[in-house]
């Protein structure tokens, strides 16, 4: 009796498995009668600009020193503290260099302070425009910087942070 009970069993299971296969195949059938994806029509035409695809309108200039000359210190020491995670202004490392001094020192050049190396490929000092630029999308100013900060996107904030670091840096 337990022989014909496993091979009942075994049979349900079978029929189980070719009646899914089944209903599966008559999906299929009927949506390839629904939706035709084989027809050499196009459905419609995507028109794109011959520039290349730039945008034909110019880049906005950003006059940084009158942004940073009517920058708010008060605001730019609140928005310091999206960098206080990582960077401090009493001269000491933490995972990111000490920022105070950093108006008009080169970049990459802080002491006992392992760089990435990206800083040391851009050279130069840290002036207000090169801090905008850099606070705007640090991994875009320096490639390969192991930053991870994703930038701040309002000007008003980064002027607002290069005028706060400008009065702890006098």
């Amino acid at each position: 009796m337990t022989t014909s009970m496993n091979t009942m069993v075994i049979t349900k299971y079978v029929g189980a498995i070719c009646g899914s296969l089944l209903v599966f195949l008559l999906i299929a059938t009927a949506s390839e009668m629904i939706f035709d994806t084989h027809s050499e029509e196009v459905a419609f035409i995507i028109e794109t600009p011959e520039s290349g695809g730039e945008s034909e309108a110019p880049a906005e200039t950003v006059d940084v020193a009158a942004l940073v000359s009517a920058a708010d210190v008060d605001k730019g020491a609140t928005v310091f503290k999206k960098c206080g995670a990582c960077h401090k202004v009493d001269g000491s490392n933490a995972v990111g260099p000490h920022l105070d001094g950093v108006i008009g020192r080169d970049k990459g050049t802080v002491a006992d302070f392992k760089y990435s190396g990206a800083l040391q490929k851009v050279g130069g000092a840290w002036d207000p425009e090169a801090l905008f630029h850099f606070l705007a999308d640090p991994k875009a100013f320096a490639p390969g910087t192991s930053m991870s900060f994703a930038g701040l996107p309002k000007d008003e904030d980064r002027a607002n942070v290069i005028a706060y670091l400008e009065s702890i840096s006098n």
